[in-house]
């Protein structure tokens, strides 16, 4: 199964959008299955017009602090070496800070009393459900103030790989998070292919290059999309030099359409709401297919 990640660096320049439209793009000549990375965030499966996702599971993939307080002692070393502050004192006594624990171990190391363990913590939410065009899709979200996202865009792609292969996929698409962090990276190694979205906007353009940086890290061949092309057309041009001089494929440019907010308000992908953009996208898939060799 070939895997291909969408990313974009900056937030807001319609990655997800994107991914919907191409993936049921794809799932017109392709058994496919989609992942969305973007656990602080997800919403691909809203966007694919998915309201539940259905046999959802809770994840522990993060550790959080628990104190016996009847062997403490009241000395203090964890109130004084935790870098996050996470540990406020009452009574003589540690209290965790409900949001503030990352789970790190100092606090463990460093009792002398052993009045200190790290245990797991439910932390986030996965399920899959499938989509009105025939294929699945693979979610989850982390829970309010929680953290360990990497880990949970790892088990979100355990369980694409696995829907994958009942369905006999020929490919997963993985819908990444903004930025470079953790998840991203996570949602990046031992892919195939990526794709890059960016927009002309002088954020967008910076968060793109950090983004392929982090991108050729890895030594993963990737193309290019800029999507609203037309608000700002001497950033597009600057992008497309950009482009030209690192031998970057520019696989296409998307104009700005109010219909993509229409799409998105009624929960469906552009190509479901406005056929003009079959085409569009139709012409994406082929030359991702053609990048990655899928035939």
């Amino acid at each position: 199964m070939k895997k291909i990640t969408i990313l974009s660096g900056k937030g807001g320049v319609g990655k997800s959008s994107i991914t919907a439209s191409l993936a049921a793009a794809l799932s017109k000549k392709h058994r496919i299955v989609a992942a969305d990375c973007d656990v602080d965030a997800s919403n691909l499966a809203l966007v694919l017009g998915i309201g539940e996702l259905k046999e959802k599971k809770r994840l522990s993939t993060n550790q959080t602090a628990e104190f016996d307080l009847d062997k403490c002692t009241g000395c203090r070393k964890c109130f004084q070496e935790c870098y996050f502050h996470a540990i406020g004192w009452k009574n003589n006594k540690p209290r965790l800070k409900q949001f503030g624990c990352e789970g790190c171990g100092v606090c463990e190391l460093v009792c002398p009393a052993n009045a200190v363990k790290l245990v797991n913590i439910g932390n986030a939410e996965l399920g899959h459900a499938k989509t009105k065009y025939g294929f699945p899709v693979v979610s989850a979200q982390l829970g309010i103030g929680q953290s360990g996202s990497g880990k949970v865009v790892t088990e979100v792609r355990k369980m694409a790989e696995e829907k994958g292969k009942e369905i006999n996929a020929e490919l997963m698409l993985i819908d990444a998070a903004a930025g470079i962090g953790c998840p991203v990276i996570a949602s990046v190694a031992g892919v195939d292919y990526v794709l890059a979205v960016t927009e002309p906007t002088p954020s967008g353009f910076a968060d793109l290059k950090r983004a392929l940086k982090m991108v050729d890290h890895f030594n993963i061949p990737y193309g290019l999309i800029i999507n609203r092309h037309d608000i700002n057309p001497e950033k597009t041009k600057e992008i497309k030099e950009f482009a030209g001089s690192n031998n970057i494929e520019i696989i296409y440019e998307i104009p700005y359409d109010k219909c993509f907010v229409d799409a998105l308000v009624r929960l469906m992908p552009i190509i479901g709401h406005e056929k003009k953009y079959e085409r569009l996208f139709f012409g994406i898939r082929d030359k991702l297919i053609n990048n990655i060799k899928l035939h």
